[in-house]
């Protein structure tokens, strides 16, 4: 049996389940040819691919907590300047990869203006946007307030956001809604991302600037997950406190979205207490299986992505790029072949359906990236952004 520890093998291995399962999400061979627990919901509903990006937010505000703690949860100079500066670099970040394709791209365009595109079509916000922002507002909420109110603010938090979407027509996939209208106000239409469901293309983003709101949510109630894990010192009670929570968000959630739907691209209230409370229960088991009897053999793999979680999503974004990009002729048709094809057209000549092709490809993606990753978990190099 493993001894009870306040470091937990469980958070790594669930941090890299959840970098893996984004890479390979976001990685298939063809966007034509998905199999349907590999694609997002439509607009509302979840299927496994929806869990995660909030699971990851989950593990990061667990993170946030051991983090926090080394401060003893009381602002400085110090650790404000910690906080900025994270939160400029995951920023920075974002708007570099953003940048970097234009740029590759149109080393194949003569006729792209990189120097116009890289502010005129910039997209604002994204992925390592939206950890920037609720890891700079959860951890000022975090040192500001006492944990004590902490469940307090998570609770008012959500439910003025689900007031918000009620009254703006937020759970409704159309121009009328206020994250849509907020966006594009603020942000514009050429810095957004265009989502599309039931046929429309709109200018509506995942990762908008309201919908930030509830992800601030999502990582403080990891923080207090974190801070169970801090306070119980023996697994077997670790594993009780944390599943008992996740089950009740579970529940509140699942009778939630009768009323307030359940939605990734708006990151309703529900969609928070659901992924939360799964992410909670999944953590619970992961620490039975792996802290309390040892059984870690199976999990080695995705070790390597949660020792450098950020840095190993950051290489498969690039990578991503580069394999779609990167041109080596043309083919009998005239299309452009690249890596991305070379692979995709490789499994497609062994494999009987289209969806096996394109799934086989994400996961070669996933265990490209993965070399980069374990060479640094052997080499024990940890990059912190």
């Amino acid at each position: 049996m493993a001894k009870d520890s306040k470091r937990l093998l469980s958070l790594d291995i669930l941090r890299g389940i959840t970098i893996a399962g984004m890479l390979l999400v976001n990685n298939p061979g063809t966007w034509s040819h998905i199999y349907a627990p590999l694609e997002h919901a439509e607009w509302t509903g979840l299927t496994p691919t929806d869990l995660v990006f909030p699971f990851f937010m989950f593990v990061m505000g667990v993170s946030m907590f051991f983090s926090l703690r080394k401060f003893n949860f009381k602002l400085s100079g110090s650790l404000m300047l910690k906080i900025c500066r994270r939160t400029v670099i995951l920023f920075l970040i974002g708007w570099m990869v953003q940048w970097f394709g234009m740029w590759l791209r149109g080393l194949y365009d003569p006729e792209s203006h990189f120097f116009v595109k890289m502010f005129g079509n910039l997209r604002i916000l994204g992925v390592f946007q939206r950890l920037a922002l609720v890891y700079f507002f959860g951890s000022m909420i975090a040192v500001l307030f006492k944990s004590k109110f902490i469940p307090w603010i998570i609770g008012l938090i959500l439910v003025v956001y689900a007031f918000i979407l009620g009254f703006g027509n937020g759970y409704e996939f159309s121009l009328d809604n206020i994250l849509s209208r907020i966006d594009c106000a603020v942000l514009g239409e050429d810095h957004m991302y265009h989502e599309e469901a039931f046929g429309q293309k709109l200018a509506l983003d995942p990762e908008g600037i309201l919908s930030t709101l509830p992800c601030i949510a999502h990582v403080l109630i990891g923080f207090m997950m974190g801070k169970c894990i801090n306070t119980v010192h023996n697994n077997r009670d670790r594993i009780v406190e944390i599943a008992v929570w996740g089950a009740l968000m579970l529940l509140v959630g699942w009778l939630l979205q009768y009323g307030i739907p359940c939605s990734k691209k708006a990151w309703t209230s529900s969609y928070v207490l659901i992924t939360c409370g799964m992410a909670s229960c999944i953590l619970a088991m992961l620490i039975y299986a792996i802290d309390i009897k040892g059984h870690n053999r199976w999990c080695r793999f995705f070790q390597a992505f949660g020792i450098n979680p950020l840095f190993c999503y950051l290489v498969g974004t690039v990578l991503s790029i580069v394999f779609g990009t990167v041109r080596f002729g043309v083919d009998a048709a005239g299309d452009p072949t690249t890596l991305h094809t070379l692979i995709h057209n490789g499994w497609s000549a062994v494999t009987t359906t289209p969806e096996a092709a394109s799934c086989l490809y994400a996961i070669t993606f996933v265990f490209i990236t993965w070399c980069f990753g374990y060479f640094l978990y052997k080499k024990k190099i940890y990059i912190k952004i």
